[in-house]
């Protein structure tokens, strides 16, 4: 008794550890900058305004930088599942030639990259600088949502297979229509992973779309956060009556950019669990 109240007890105090720093800047983007800076928000609102809002759908490039998340994080995250499902797949399969190699090889990655400068310099060499192809195609895969895939793929009964071949089905056919509608599941949480990953992608962004017109929104955040200079424009005095100062908007934009994320995530929830699990353990 004594034990499930204190495991109970330090659960509570760890996930309001973690949720704490993000119900902070929900409610400080909704109240008053003044209550904000004098530390009188900590647990509710104060003063409910929407003025940061409406000051951060103005600054500068916001729009767009969220056009461009958008772009890159639906083409990408197609681009990662076509290549990771692919692979996947006939890495599971015992028929494929050289199996045992290729897996290897693929684990291979997991331990040892050419690292950043190498990686750079191909990107170069294509004409890959400063494109969003660039940004996608360099990260098409993750080999650790290979390998949850390819586990999931190898717990699939092989009557499925027989009885496909039995029917006439071709490997792209019996990939479609038998493996792809059995791994829901898996497949939800594998693109939950590179969604998240690709909207929230900051450093390659940064580096390899110099162009501000291409620049997701996590670069402009980074802009509007850590040099404020387009925030600062916004400013005012913050007195009692400011409906917004610049740390608010900072809040405000970043509710803003993690929204999305939030809105998806219950759809799939329902698959995460199962997904991951399935995924993860080898029959």
């Amino acid at each position: 008794m004594i034990y499930t109240i204190i495991t109970r007890l330090l659960g509570i105090i760890i996930v309001f550890l973690f949720f704490f720093p993000l119900w902070y800047i929900v409610i400080a983007s909704f109240s008053r900058p003044y209550y904000v800076i004098n530390g009188d928000v900590i647990l509710w609102f104060k003063e409910f305004t929407l003025g940061a809002y409406q000051q951060a759908f103005q600054a500068k490039g916001i729009w767009r930088g969220y056009g461009n998340s958008v772009f890159i994080t639906v083409f990408g995250t197609v681009t990662n599942m076509i290549f990771t499902t692919t692979l996947a797949f006939a890495l599971s399969r015992k028929e494929l030639p050289f199996r045992k190699f290729f897996n290897f090889f693929t684990v291979f990655t997991m331990l040892f990259t050419a690292g950043m400068i190498p990686l750079y310099r191909t990107l170069m060499n294509y004409n890959l600088i400063d494109t969003y192809w660039g940004n996608i195609i360099a990260f098409g895969i993750n080999t650790f949502n290979v390998i949850i895939l390819r586990s999931f793929f190898e717990q699939i009964p092989n009557d499925y297979f027989e009885a496909a071949r039995i029917d006439g089905a071709g490997t792209f056919r019996t990939f479609f229509k038998i493996v792809l509608p059995l791994s829901k599941a898996s497949l939800a949480t594998v693109t939950l992973f590179y969604a998240v990953s690709r909207w929230n992608g900051y450093f390659w962004s940064s580096i390899i779309l110099k162009s501000e017109s291409k620049q997701p929104l996590q670069v402009l955040l980074k802009k509007l956060l850590v040099e404020q200079t387009d925030l600062m424009d916004l400013a005012q005095p913050v007195t009692s009556a400011s409906l917004y100062a610049p740390t608010t908007i900072a809040y405000a934009i970043i509710v803003i950019s993690i929204l999305p994320m939030i809105l998806i995530f219950p759809y799939i929830q329902k698959y995460f669990k199962t997904g991951v699990n399935l995924g993860g353990v080898k029959g």
